[in-house]
């Protein structure tokens, strides 16, 4: 089973998608934001056109465990994205995702003029990497 992941942001929301066996991650794309509406379409369309059996949203809690306002948005847009599709919907926490996703660049090689620039993807396919790790 395929699952896709999402990484909701104030600009761009970063898309990542499994393997069919459901074992790595991949970077898919990025969507600009444009509102959760329509971004939630957007990601319900990507989801169909996969054949996804699962939509995993990137939550940030703080150092607690506790929502935060970003956390707050991203539930949102989860809750969103359950009233258009069938398809399971679960949120995950994605604390320190862009950290791991500038590690990430940083260890490809990339010069510092590639490192800068949108990070949303690979942040995307960290939330769904530790999700499918976790579940293995």
């Amino acid at each position: 089973m395929r699952i896709l992941a999402i990484d909701p942001g104030e600009k761009n929301i970063g898309v990542a998608i499994s393997d069919p066996t459901g074992t790595i991650a991949n970077p898919l794309n990025i969507i600009k934001h444009v509102s959760r509406q329509s971004d939630a379409s957007s990601i319900v369309q990507i989801a169909s056109q996969y054949d996804v059996g699962l939509i995993i949203v990137g939550q940030a809690l703080d150092t607690e465990g506790h929502p935060t306002a970003q956390s707050r948005r991203a539930a949102r847009l989860a809750r969103e994205i359950m009233s258009l599709t069938p398809i399971p919907t679960i949120l995950w926490d994605e604390s320190g995702s862009t950290q791991a996703a500038k590690a990430a660049r940083l260890a490809m090689g990339a010069t510092r003029r590639k490192r800068g620039g949108h990070l949303d993807d690979i942040a995307a396919t960290y939330i769904l990497q530790d999700y499918l790790d976790h579940h293995a």
